[in-house]
C-alpha cells in the first residue's frame, strides 16, 4: 500500500524556515502533511505555518543531523547546508530530496561550473581561484583581462557573492575566498526554466520566463511568463533543462537561469535545486503552483498540469535605499485597487535597502497589458522603515 501522506503522522521536515519555505506550507496545509522546520531566526516567516519549529544553525553538523532524526522525509529551501549531516542520515535510510549528492554539485559554483563541462552543457567560460588574491596573478600575466565576473563559490544569494570586475581596485574591495571568475556574457535576455523530476522519474517543465533585473542590486525586479522568445528558442531553453535534472538525477523542482546571447545561443549561468523567485508568477498564474509541484515530485505523486492559466508577472518586493528598521508597505491599498494584482508579504518585520520583503503578482490575459500594470505597481508601492 502506498504511503498516506494526508491526516496521517507522515513527517516533512524543511530545512529552511524563509519565504520559500513559508510559501511551501501553504501547500503542505492544503494538502494536511505534518512539517518541521529547522532555521536560525526565531523571527523566521516559517515560524507559523508549520506543526513544529526548531531554531538551529543549518551549517551545523549536530544539529541538522538530530533535526533529520525521526522525519520521514526531509527537503530543503535553501541550499547552504550541512551535507554531511545529510548524507549521514541518508545512510541511515533517511530519504532527502533533492539527493544530498545534487546539493553538494550545486551549492558551490565552482562545482556547479565543472558539472556542465562534464556533461557538455553550455555555459559561459570561467576560470576557478582558490582565493580572490590569486586574481591578481592572472592579471599581471595576461591570462585575464577587465570586465569580468566575480562570484563567490558558496553562500552567494539575492545578487550577494556576485560582482562585475572592471578595475584592480574593485578587486581589493571582495572577500578573499574560493570564487570563480566568468566571461562577461554580452547577453541579450536573461531566462529561467523550472523543470521538474519526481521520485519516480517523471518529468515536466514550465513556461519559459524573461527576468529584467535591477541594475545596481543585481537583483531580478520582474518575472515575464511566458518570455518573449519565440518557440525555437523556448524550445532549446526547456530541452537543456530536461538534459539538466535528467542527469543530476534529480528530484523535486530545478530552476535554471541562462543567459540567451545575440545569436540565439543559449548558455546556463546557474541552477538552484528548490523552489525559485522565478516560479513565483506561478501561484496565481498556473494550473499548478511550484510548491504544489515541489511536494507532488517529492512524494513520488502525479506531476501537476505546468501550463499557465492567463500571462503572469512577478515584481519582487525589495526594501528601499536610506531606510532600515520596522517595515511600512506605502501605497499598498492603491495597489490592491489594480485588476489582477496579488501582494505576497513574506513576514519579515525589518527592512534594510534590497532586503526582499515580498512579491506581486499581474495577471492578464495579455502579457503587455500585465508589464504595464507591472511598471505602475513598481512605481506605487514603496518598501520603506518607520
Amino acid at each position: 500500500m502506498a504511503t498516506n501522506y494526508f491526516s496521517s503522522k507522515f513527517t516533512l521536515g524543511i530545512l529552511g524556515g524563509g519565504q520559500l519555505g513559508k510559501m511551501l506550507l501553504y501547500d503542505t496545509r492544503k494538502f494536511d502533511i505534518r512539517t518541521r522546520v529547522l532555521d536560525a531566526s526565531t523571527q523566521a516567516p516559517a515560524r507559523l505555518g508549520c506543526n513544529e519549529f526548531h531554531e538551529g544553525d543549518l551549517m551545523d553538523y549536530n544539529t541538522v543531523y538530530a533535526f533529520g532524526k525521526g522525519l520521514d522525509l526531509l527537503t530543503i529551501e535553501i541550499e547552504n547546508v550541512n551535507v554531511e549531516a545529510l548524507e549521514k542520515l541518508e545512510s541511515e535510510g533517511l530519504t532527502v530530496y533533492p539527493p544530498t549528492k545534487v546539493i553538494r554539485t550545486i551549492q558551490n559554483k565552482a562545482r556547479q561550473k565543472l558539472f556542465y563541462i562534464d556533461k557538455q552543457i553550455p555555459t559561459a567560460p570561467f576560470s576557478r581561484y582558490a582565493y580572490t588574491n590569486e586574481i591578481k596573478d592572472s592579471i599581471s600575466n595576461s591570462v585575464l583581462g577587465f570586465p569580468f565576473v566575480w562570484k563567490s563559490t558558496q553562500f552567494g544569494y539575492d545578487g550577494q557573492g556576485v560582482k562585475i570586475v572592471r578595475s584592480a581596485g574593485e578587486l581589493d574591495e571582495l572577500p578573499n575566498v574560493e570564487c570563480i571568475v566568468e566571461e562577461l556574457i554580452d547577453f541579450k535576455t536573461e531566462l529561467a526554466v523550472i523543470a521538474v523530476r519526481s521520485a519516480v522519474g517523471e518529468i515536466k517543465t514550465y513556461p519559459v520566463v524573461e527576468m529584467e533585473f535591477h541594475p545596481e542590486a543585481n537583483q531580478v525586479e520582474y518575472v515575464i511568463c511566458p518570455a518573449r522568445i519565440d518557440d525555437r528558442i523556448a524550445e532549446k531553453a526547456r530541452k537543456i533543462a530536461v538534459r539538466l535534472v535528467d542527469e543530476l538525477e534529480h528530484v523535486g523542482l530545478l530552476a535554471v537561469e541562462m543567459f540567451l546571447t545575440h545569436d540565439g545561443d543559449i548558455l546556463v549561468n546557474e541552477m538552484a535545486p528548490r523552489p525559485h523567485n522565478s516560479g513565483h508568477y506561478s501561484i496565481e498564474a498556473s494550473y499548478t503552483n511550484q510548491f504544489e509541484q515541489h511536494l507532488r515530485a517529492i512524494l513520488g505523486l502525479p506531476l501537476g498540469k505546468t501550463e499557465s492559466k492567463l500571462g503572469g508577472i512577478m515584481v519582487n518586493l525589495v526594501g528601499e535605499e536610506g531606510h532600515q528598521g520596522e517595515v511600512v508597505y506605502e501605497n499598498i491599498e492603491k495597489i490592491l485597487e489594480l485588476e489582477g494584482v496579488t501582494p505576497h508579504i513574506y513576514g519579515k518585520s525589518q527592512t534594510r535597502p534590497f532586503r526582499k520583503m515580498g512579491h506581486v503578482t499581474i495577471v492578464h490575459q495579455d502579457i503587455a497589458t500585465a508589464r504595464a500594470t507591472a511598471e505602475l505597481v513598481k512605481k506605487t508601492i514603496r518598501v520603506i522603515s518607520k
